[in-house]
């Protein structure tokens, strides 16, 4: 009897210490989604397709380092510390793929949130007058947040130039982007 009081207490503790950490919801992988994706500047609205393909979510190690490396080391490091890790999925244009190297996904409700970040910056909608065509400088990353509602419908927002910044919890924020944020509407098949 003894050892079943211990045992039941050991995974007790196992079971409070995983629920008090982010967890995964919802989301089932690979991932496939080709979303709606809508852009509006001021009278001009661009209407297009976006696919995002995610074969995995990125482990639990990776996303701590990266995490931490933007926590204490600003958002410099937060780039040159992703670059290498393993790339988990990919964002798509009809232009432009760009490698997904960073998810963090957790329960919202009765749905799941799921934040993606790709290392390259997807597309400029406006151009750098210095540089027509070039990426604004500092605007290295894609970061697509994505709602499901859990009941197939998916909605979010994609920042196609962007910089993070550290949550007090110590996880990623889009923090400021170079462009308008693209609507991404659509169904999980």
């Amino acid at each position: 009897m003894r050892r079943f009081g211990s045992a039941f207490c050991v995974v007790s503790a196992l079971v409070v210490g995983t629920t008090a950490a982010p967890m995964r919801a919802a989301v089932t992988y690979p991932l496939v989604l080709t979303l709606d994706a809508t852009l509006t500047s001021g009278v001009t609205t661009i209407t297009t397709k976006v696919k995002i393909s995610v074969q995995r979510a990125m482990t639990d190690a990776a996303r701590k380092r990266v995490s931490d490396a933007l926590q204490h080391g600003g958002y410099s490091n937060f780039v040159n510390t992703l670059r290498p890790v393993a790339a988990v999925g990919s964002i798509e244009t009809q232009t432009t793929i760009v490698d997904i190297r960073y998810t963090r996904e957790e329960a919202e409700g009765a749905g799941t949130r799921l934040i993606l970040v790709a290392d390259q910056p997807i597309y400029f909608a406006k151009s750098n007058t210095a540089n027509p065509g070039k990426p604004a400088t500092g605007f290295d990353l894609t970061v697509v947040d994505l709602h499901f509602d859990g009941k197939g419908g998916v909605t979010g927002q994609m920042a196609g130039a962007a910089r993070v910044r550290p949550a007090p919890d110590g996880t990623v924020l889009l923090d400021k982007y170079a462009e308008e944020l693209v609507q991404l509407k659509g169904t999980v098949k």
